[in-house]
């Protein structure tokens, strides 16, 4: 193998097939392009029956892209890897890597988990402000129905927002029939008149109903 930085003609298969003998030696020796090199070419061979042992190697090695690789295939076939023989021979001689392992299964799952309620609270932020850009429309302009022709203007919010601007319509309209104390709908239609009176900076010109 050259010291040019790549592999030659021919090396690459040669890569491929001694990729984890290489690694072993080149942070043994420090070489950084070729313990990247194969670092990506174990990772591209990586498959449930293996990545345990190849997690393994990436700590060993102090290889933290093959480590990333195991993780995210370990998050993603666990079912799998907990049926090969390196998980039970793990499981039986290593407990401490075993201990690392499930950590690290943990930490994936919580990541996973702060992400999904992450993009829940952008969703309710984005809904939330669509509904309050519906009810001003709404309560300034006397829009009735969804985008009418010859009054909504493309910019106007039920033009954008067709969904949110109908299913606000037919909840203010619930809102002013319905006389039960415990309605889930009517409760809803409060929180937005709630929300909009506290944002609201116009509270003596806005058309809003009970804004003050």
């Amino acid at each position: 193998m050259n010291y040019s930085g790549r592999c030659g003609d021919g090396e690459e298969e040669d890569m491929e097939k001694h990729a984890v003998q290489v690694l072993a030696l080149a942070h043994a020796y420090q070489v950084p392009w070729l313990k990247r090199a194969c670092e990506g070419a174990i990772g591209a061979r990586l498959t449930a029956d293996s990545v345990v042992d190849v997690l393994q190697l990436a700590a060993l090695c102090d290889a933290p892209r093959l480590h990333l690789r195991c993780a995210r295939l370990l998050a993603k076939e666990f079912p799998a890897v907990e049926r090969t023989d390196a998980r039970r021979f793990l499981q039986e001689n290593d407990p401490w890597q075993e201990l690392q392992l499930l950590q690290g299964l943990h930490e994936a799952d919580m990541r996973r988990r702060r992400w999904r309620r992450k993009r829940a609270e952008q969703r309710v932020y984005v809904e939330l402000s669509e509904a309050m850009d519906c009810l001003d429309h709404i309560c300034t302009e006397g829009c009735t129905e969804v985008s009418p022709a010859g009054r909504a203007p493309a910019a106007a919010p039920c033009a954008r927002y067709a969904t949110t601007c109908r299913g606000l319509q037919l909840l203010i309209r619930h809102f002013s029939q319905c006389h039960r104390k415990s309605c889930a709908r009517c409760q809803r239609m409060w929180q937005l008149l709630r929300l909009h009176s506290a944002l609201c900076d116009r509270p003596d010109t806005c058309n809003t109903p009970l804004c003050r």
